[in-house]
């Protein structure tokens, strides 16, 4: 418990340098956003008296704009200056300071739809993680939907072991494993996964798989592309890779994914 208080500690830390709320509204953030928001809206089809909770937040990217559509947000954030970004908004967003392991506050069976968009990042053990699915699962309704965001492994290996030239650094520091997965541990601030690790989890938890989408793509790789596109041709990216992102032969390689997964009725 003290080592995972001291790793949030540093969590915290990052996040008060980080400006989330800028990046999401960059070309490549802006990308991640569309198409998360595409499949929110998807699985939301019909339920206009939707409650909602979005677990780890940050400072409202995601849960300001459902408030703003009519919907009941609920938000919980471990980060107390991203918890003000998001109050100082001023919507109609119920906002906790907590984190994804400890939903408690909540009853059993209480929201439509749980959003898990940023605990995965950070949580290096797999009980962890599933832990905070288990978590979500209770306090999302039988039949209801959990969307899941992870980091993948590829894009981690190829930008920061290749492409910013740690490869031979990482596989003497025991980041790299034979066949190139990653390997974090409590001091790291962020885990990175494989497709096989996500389908291990959500079967683990007792969650059945809607689908899983590239949340991003390609758009990672090429964020200096992307910022010097002209509008048109960025809107042909967009449509390209909303025309793309559930291609199985594709997620893998994607910086971010979206796991869409139901609560079994029998849950």
């Amino acid at each position: 418990m003290i080592e995972r208080i001291k790793n949030m500690t540093e969590l915290e830390k990052y996040y008060n340098k980080f400006n989330e709320e800028k990046r999401l509204g960059r070309r490549h953030g802006r990308v991640e956003f569309i198409t998360s928001m595409k499949y929110i809206h998807k699985y939301l089809e019909g339920m206009p008296d939707a409650k909602i909770l979005d677990v780890g937040a940050g400072t409202g990217r995601y849960s300001v704009a459902l408030a703003e559509e009519g919907y009941d947000v609920t938000a919980v954030e471990l980060v107390k200056y991203n918890l003000g970004i998001l109050k100082a908004k001023k919507s109609s967003v119920k906002a906790y300071q907590g984190n994804a392991l400890t939903l408690s506050r909540f009853l059993d069976n209480t929201f439509d739809m749980t959003l898990l968009f940023g605990p995965m990042y950070h949580l290096y053990c797999f009980e962890d993680k599933k832990k905070a699915l288990e978590e979500a699962k209770r306090v999302t309704k039988a039949g209801g939907i959990i969307l899941v965001a992870y980091c993948m492994n590829e894009y981690c290996v190829i930008t920061h072991a290749f492409k910013e030239n740690f490869a031979k650094e990482c596989i003497k520091q025991g980041k790299l494993t034979k066949d190139f997965k990653s390997v974090s541990s409590k001091e790291d601030l962020y885990d990175y996964v494989r497709m096989e690790d996500i389908t291990r989890l959500y079967q683990a938890a007792g969650l059945e798989r809607l689908q899983i989408i590239a949340a991003d793509g390609p758009a990672n790789y090429l964020r200096p592309v992307l910022n010097a596109m002209d509008e048109e041709t960025y809107r042909l990216f967009i449509e390209y890779h909303l025309a793309t992102c559930e291609r199985q032969d594709l997620i893998g390689a994607s910086a971010h994914t979206v796991d869409i997964l139901k609560v079994p009725t029998n849950a």
